[in-house]
């Protein structure tokens, strides 16, 4: 799984050296290319209709010659080159989604055609491309759409690019509703039928988890029916309410989270997701001072690594020939149940030396010191919140293949807790 921070929110295009070293310094080792940023979807939205003095120059020019594009992005193609750091995807300019101009599907297609082209040129081998929908009868969505896609498939075939789309909401009257792409079933048969129409897998999807939240869909179902069509994801925050693109686990009410991240763990895990995590806190970062930026972006990046190992935790398991864990309480109680049987642990250990020879959840309760006598292939799962102190005795132990494990995102819980006066048998 690569993770991939985009730059919107932290990064000036126009002057991006700063803001790039920052990203790189933080540990990101790839960036999305947000053509949006230069093609706005308030700059499309106003192509043309601007008054003469207040006009963007940006959008009258790019109107002239979608071909400026790369020229927009030069600087930051060429920080992202000094910095070593990649560009795996890039997303497309569009419209927004309570747009009013029924005029700009064929530019649209145009800014599309060349973002791919861009792609290729660079190297880029994935381009997010939302559906059109503006000035489209509704019942008509799929057909235009289809013969939109299996245009921009040739190009894409010939540039070594894939196109996603994306899981759509629309904006009626300050109210997000489902659009294009929101219902999973819906979004599978496109993506199947666009491939088989161009005669090969060409598409793939983006599921947005932001769009996900404002229409109210469960995640972990909305993966398991895309499956293996999933090969991005766009990770942001949200109130449910209105579009935001916030750090991950930031937007919370009376301590309660507003996205439902479990259920995305659980289906990105089911589906065993291994593409690209687009980390997108684009109004977080606009938020910060950029004094602050840099320390929030060491946070992302170690947001963006607890979800990858959330998702991967059954690939950690799949790793070692044998396990042992260390602790006997509720979370090795949570491991049995959800992963006993398919990764058996050779015993259990606990700094409880009065549990010392009893047997927990099935297994043997065995002092620390036992964990010397394990073969080099096997690993430790921690099964304690004291994770840190634990791992600094395993060393001190001499242990060397140390894991942790938690339960936060597990198949299913056990709601009862055990207490200190429990019989452990």
């Amino acid at each position: 799984m690569q993770l991939i921070c985009s730059p919107s929110g932290s990064v000036d295009f126009r002057h991006p050296g700063q803001g790039i070293r920052d990203i790189r310094k933080a540990g990101f080792e790839a960036v999305s290319l947000d053509l949006f940023q230069c093609a706005s979807p308030w700059s499309l939205e106003t192509l043309g209709k601007q008054k003469k003095e207040t006009e963007d120059p940006w959008a009258a020019r790019l109107f002239q010659d979608p071909a400026d594009l790369k020229k927009q992005v030069s600087a930051l193609l060429f920080q992202c080159q000094s910095n070593t750091l990649q560009i795996p995807v890039a997303r497309a300019p569009y419209l927004p989604r309570d747009t009013r101009r029924t005029d700009l599907n064929t530019f649209l297609e145009q800014l599309t055609a060349y973002s791919i082209r861009l792609c290729g040129e660079i190297g880029c081998s994935s381009l997010v491309v939302p559906p059109l929908f503006s000035g489209i009868e509704k019942g008509l969505q799929w057909q235009e759409n289809h013969a939109y896609y299996l245009r921009l498939a040739g190009i894409a075939r010939e540039c070594h690019v894939t196109i996603l789309l994306e899981n759509q909401c629309m904006n009626y009257n300050g109210h997000f509703l489902r659009g294009i792409c929101s219902d999973a079933e819906e979004a599978a048969r496109w993506v199947d039928c666009l491939n088989k129409d161009a005669g090969e897998e060409r598409f793939g999807f983006c599921m947005d988890t932001g769009v996900c939240t404002l229409c109210g869909q469960d995640m972990h179902t909305f993966a398991g029916i895309l499956g293996q069509r999933v090969k991005a994801i766009r990770l942001r925050d949200c109130d449910g309410y209105q579009e935001n693109a916030l750090l991950p686990f930031t937007c919370a009410e009376q301590g309660q989270n507003r996205t439902d991240w479990l259920n995305l763990i659980r289906g990105l895990r089911e589906i065993e997701f291994d593409g690209g995590l687009i980390l997108d806190f684009a109004d977080t970062a606009a938020a910060f001072s950029p004094l602050l930026r840099p320390r929030l972006l060491s946070l992302a990046y170690a947001v963006a690594e607890y979800v990858k190992w959330q998702i991967e935790i059954e690939n950690l398991l799949k790793k070692y020939a044998t396990i042992a864990l260390f602790g006997a309480g509720n979370m090795c109680r949570n491991y049995m149940k959800c992963y006993g049987e398919t990764y058996p642990p050779l015993f259990t250990c606990d700094n409880n030396s009065a549990l010392w020879g009893t047997i927990f959840c099935g297994l043997e309760v065995k002092p620390p010191e036992a964990l010397k006598e394990l073969p080099e292939d096997c690993g430790v799962f921690i099964c304690n919140v004291y994770y840190r102190e634990i791992e600094k005795q395993l060393r001190e132990l001499g242990i060397q293949n140390i894991e942790y494990f938690n339960d936060e995102y597990m198949p299913s819980f056990h709601f009862d807790r055990i207490k200190r006066n429990d019989t452990l048998k």
